[in-house]
């Protein structure tokens, strides 16, 4: 079969979009995550509510999050700032969840047109994409995340500083905007971690087959 580096190329970019875009995808979509935190962060103590309250307010809120019409916090109040927040994370969480579908199409179509086409992917210095976009994502993630775990408070005021750029309204007054009250640090630190440990985890699974394949 023909070689093409222009392939690798190709495959290193919609293999790292959607490796890095299905990874920050998971703690979105799977609920269970965050409902396994009301217990250990002790939510029901520090708010008053039952568990089946807190799920209610968390579902509503990530149900407009990922496209619903309406906003809706459940028993829990939150002022207009506060929903103009969720209206951006909003256009986050859509952003990454179509980027993701976008990568995973574009992966599968070239694969195909690889088989199609008779061609392979060109070694980039003797490796494969999958050991590039591996190293580069768990490199990169690795360091992050030794960052952040020396200062995740100073960690979170950046993220949001990149993310909504010249915006405060990430700045929850609990008095007004009760909903923070479910939502704490705690579980966002753990949601980068999981996002982190995704990524190191599969990009290692990656180099691994890469190594092993070539050795074949």
């Amino acid at each position: 079969m023909k070689q093409s580096k222009l392939l690798s190329i190709l495959l290193s970019i919609s293999m790292g979009m959607a490796l890095l875009t299905g990874a920050i995808a998971i703690p979105i979509l799977c609920r269970p995550f965050y409902y396994a935190h009301i217990g250990p962060l002790e939510l029901e103590e520090h708010t008053g509510l039952n568990e089946t309250q807190i799920r209610t307010a968390y579902d509503e809120v990530l149900d407009y999050c990922l496209g619903g019409e309406a906003f809706s916090s459940g028993v829990l109040s939150c002022s207009k700032s506060g929903q103009d927040h969720f209206a951006d994370v909003r256009r986050l969480f859509l952003l990454d969840l179509w980027a993701f579908g976008l990568s995973v199409a574009a992966l599968a179509g070239l694969l195909i047109y690889a088989k199609a086409a008779k061609r392979t992917w060109a070694l980039l210095l003797g490796r494969g994409p999958a050991f590039w976009v591996g190293a580069g994502w768990g490199g990169v993630f690795l360091l992050m995340g030794a960052l952040a775990a020396l200062n995740f408070e100073q960690a979170f005021v950046l993220f949001h500083r990149v993310f909504f750029p010249g915006k405060d309204n990430w700045i929850f007054d609990p008095q007004v905007d009760q909903i923070i009250h479910i939502l704490p640090q705690e579980f966002f630190r753990n949601c980068a971690i999981l996002v982190f440990a995704l990524l190191v985890t599969v990009g290692t699974v990656m180099i691994v087959w890469d190594i092993v394949r070539k050795k074949k």
